[in-house]
């Protein structure tokens, strides 16, 4: 047991640290697209004010609860869509997306968005191995003795599972 909760907080360091990463590539994100005079400054300012708010949203790896980290995944969700806003923006300034300083960090970003989806599916496997550890007869015994309970695991985010409609 205390081997699949170590595992499972290794694993939330992970991810913290692929949704670091995502963050890190913001800034240059935005100075690059700022040095575009007519750009939609308030694009701009809602994708800082995202990411401020997703990365003052922590979780205490010895706290894994649903509620937890839910609310971490609602602070990442919001700055995923203002990012999704701002490439959508970007589509009606063709020398933005011809700067390669740009198309470089947006192909970072698209790879880093990858790295995310791979660590939540790590994340959510251990600790599927780590709550099935702890409920099951008869380690649930020793579990609540010694004080092991349940982890949160990443969900979708509500709506996902309805296909975008596209009509040209």
């Amino acid at each position: 047991m205390v081997s699949l909760d170590e595992g499972v907080k290794s694993q939330w360091a992970q991810v913290e640290n692929v949704y670091q990463r995502r963050s890190d590539l913001i800034p240059n994100l935005v100075n690059t697209v700022k040095g575009y005079a007519n750009f939609e400054q308030e694009t701009l300012t809602k994708v800082i004010e995202a990411r401020a708010k997703a990365t003052s949203v922590t979780v205490d790896p010895s706290k894994l609860t649903p509620e937890s980290i839910q609310q971490f995944q609602a602070a990442q969700g919001q700055l995923s869509q203002s990012l999704g806003r701002l490439l959508v923006t970007v589509e009606k300034y063709p020398d933005l997306k011809a700067n390669q300083n740009f198309l470089e960090l947006q192909s970072q970003l698209e790879g880093t968005e990858n790295r995310i989806t791979v660590e939540r599916m790590k994340f959510n496997e251990i600790t599927q191995q780590y709550n099935s550890k702890i409920r099951s007869f008869p380690n649930n015994l020793t579990a609540s003795m010694f004080g092991f309970t349940a982890k949160g695991y990443f969900q979708a985010d509500a709506g996902t599972q309805n296909a975008p409609k596209v009509e040209f």
